[in-house]
């Protein structure tokens, strides 16, 4: 082989190891983290008499410059500085020449990255409480308006007892107001700086880590240096949280895909969020909720992805946390994004409240009430009234009607036991007074339901 492709072999690998090496073209997402902690740094610096005050305010300044650039587009990422630290030090250090070069002092890139890297993730796990939030409150505002709308409750997707729509609503608002909490809790446990652990063991410098930490909205700075430059729990966390809140989101699109079939039409989607076939003009396709259920795999990946990149380091830093961004970057932008459309498709969904009514109807949903007036009002055991309420059923299906419909005469003559069974029965098995006999807390009756709604008022205003 000539020399001259000896030397384009070595140029063509190079590159490609320049590639392979290089973080640059992801870890960007992280400039306004890394320049905001660069400042912190040398202002610490220049208070612990490290940097003089001319250098410090010119390096401050430089910095900036380099967030403008890097905002309005003249930034050119280059692989040539492998990462967005380098990037943005070498750019720093055009500009403002030698005093450029002193910013590093008492700190390395592991507990740089760590830095910006936690920076990112309090800020959108900020963002994303704050999107909970507000999808909690459309929740509650479309369950308020459904407080009496019967729609029939399911276990194993039967028809089991009625419920009304605005309780089915608040199920899910209590689960995004969990979800709200895990973010707070993650955020509070995880708000600690790494910055002034340096590369693993801390620094011989003489650095204040609590200005840094104060300077940057930290509660204190963490308590161990090899640990803050190897951990990464907090972006676990972040992507545990992520993917509870999609499997939430996940839950409600498959019953927003099941509602809006033929089969039951109990809700009309905005034309903004569904689609038509490409060849079948009648059909109304729910691709928005399938497009959020779908999703919801994707950060499931990110999550274990990241678990399988931390389950074998040692300690202190390894390059494989490299691979620690681009999944949580990819989740963060994918809950953000699901969470708005979710909220535009509860909003503007069309409850069709007649066909919820009538699929009450169905599956005899009062036939508990049955078993409950037979234990309260005739003092039988539980499982005696249990088996009685299954002969009315198999009257009720012999007539083809729901029990909620059959009179008194015809209860009477399905079992010998309750031939005289009082009248007051046909009003106990009517489906709007059955869901409203569930008056324990928590029920399904109108009055529970609206005592949640006034709890939920109450969180939302305190937060």
């Amino acid at each position: 082989m000539s020399n001259q492709n000896n030397q384009i072999l070595k140029n063509t690998n190079a590159q490609i190891l320049d590639e392979f090496n290089a973080s640059i073209m992801f870890d960007k997402e992280l400039y306004s983290q890394d320049i905001k902690g660069s400042i912190a740094h040398s202002q610490m610096l220049c208070e612990q008499g490290i940097l003089t005050k001319e250098e410090q305010e010119l390096i401050e300044s430089g910095l900036l410059q380099v967030k403008e650039e890097i905002e309005s587009g003249k930034f050119e990422f280059s692989l040539a500085y492998e990462d967005i630290h380098m990037a943005v030090e070498n750019r720093l250090t055009e500009i403002v020449g030698e005093p450029g070069k002193r910013l590093h002092t008492a700190r390395s890139r592991n507990d740089q990255v760590a830095l910006d890297f936690r920076l990112y993730v309090q800020e959108k796990s900020l963002s994303i409480k704050e999107q909970l939030k507000q999808i909690v409150e459309t929740f509650v505002n479309v369950a308020s308006k459904h407080t009496d709308t019967l729609i029939p409750g399911m276990t194993h997707l039967q028809h089991a007892q009625p419920l009304n729509f605005g309780y089915h609503l608040l199920a899910y608002a209590n689960m995004f107001k969990r979800d709200f909490e895990r973010f707070e809790s993650s955020y509070e446990r995880n708000n600690y700086s790494p910055l002034g652990s340096a590369a693993l063991a801390g620094t011989p410098h003489n650095i204040n880590r609590q200005s840094t930490s104060d300077k940057l909205g930290f509660s204190a700075p963490t308590s161990h240096a090899m640990d803050s430059v190897s951990d990464r729990d907090f972006a676990l966390e972040i992507l545990f949280n992520i993917s509870t809140s999609m499997m939430h989101i996940s839950r409600i699109s498959e019953e927003l895909v099941t509602w809006s079939s033929y089969e039951f039409q109990f809700v009309r989607m905005s034309d903004e969020y569904a689609t038509t076939s490409s060849i079948m003009p009648q059909k109304k396709n729910p691709d928005v909720p399938e497009l959020l259920r779908g999703k919801t795999g994707r950060v499931y990946g990110n999550l274990i992805s990241l678990f399988t990149v931390m389950k074998g380091l040692p300690l202190a830093y390894n390059k494989d946390t490299q691979e620690d961004k681009e999944g949580v970057f990819d989740s963060v932008k994918t809950i953000e994004i699901s969470l708005k459309i979710l909220n535009e498709v509860i909003k503007t969904m069309i409850v069709n409240v007649d066909k919820m009514e009538f699929a009450c109807k169905i599956g005899h949903l009062s036939a508990t009430d049955l078993a409950d007036f037979l234990v309260q009002k005739q003092n039988m055991p539980f499982r005696t009234a249990y088996y009685i309420t299954k002969d009315v059923v198999e009257k009720a299906n012999s007539l083809n009607k729901d029990i909620s419909e059959l009179s008194v005469e015809e209860i009477r003559q399905s079992n010998d036991e309750i031939k005289d069974i009082d009248e007051e029965i046909v009003m106990y098995l009517d489906l709007r007074n059955s869901m409203n006999a569930r008056t324990s807390k928590g029920g399904t009756s109108t009055e529970q339901t609206k005592v949640q709604i006034e709890e939920f008022k109450t969180w939302l205003d305190q937060n």
